[in-house]
This record gives C-alpha cells, sequence and structure tokens, in this order.
C-alpha cells in the first residue's frame, strides 16, 4: 500500500463533491472545488513521485483557472 492513502482519499472526496455542484451547475463553486481536488491530487502525485499524477492535476488546474479568469 502506498503511503498517504487518507490524503488521496481525500482528494477523492473533493473530486466527487465538486462533480457533484457541477452537476447541478453551482459556478464557480464547483471550479474552486476542482482545484482544491486538484491541488490535493498535486501533492499525493509529488509525495508518490508519480509525475504523470502530478502533470495531469497541474493540466486540469490549468484549464480550471483560465476559465475562472475569462468567465469574470
Amino acid at each position: 500500500m502506498k503511503p498517504y492513502q487518507w490524503l488521496a482519499w481525500t482528494a477523492t472526496a473533493l473530486l466527487l463533491g465538486s462533480a457533484c455542484l457541477a452537476a447541478f451547475n453551482f459556478y464557480p463553486y464547483y471550479a474552486y472545488g476542482f482545484i482544491i481536488a486538484n491541488t490535493t491530487w498535486m501533492i499525493v502525485g509529488m509525495l508518490w513521485k508519480e509525475r504523470a499524477l502530478f502533470w495531469s492535476n497541474a493540466g486540469l488546474n490549468a484549464i480550471y483557472i483560465v476559465g475562472l479568469l475569462l468567465n469574470f
């Protein structure tokens, strides 16, 4: 088992909660939730030394941040 499982499960819960907010179109709250969840997954990726996990979530964060900036 990998270390920091509690952090990975927290990130997963945040991700699922953000998806629920997105399903009911609670903009911009779901975008903030996705940013927090993806940042948490980036931390997990660093702790696990999983570069793909880190960079995929960094890319998703960039997408959400650009979306927020363009819609204000």
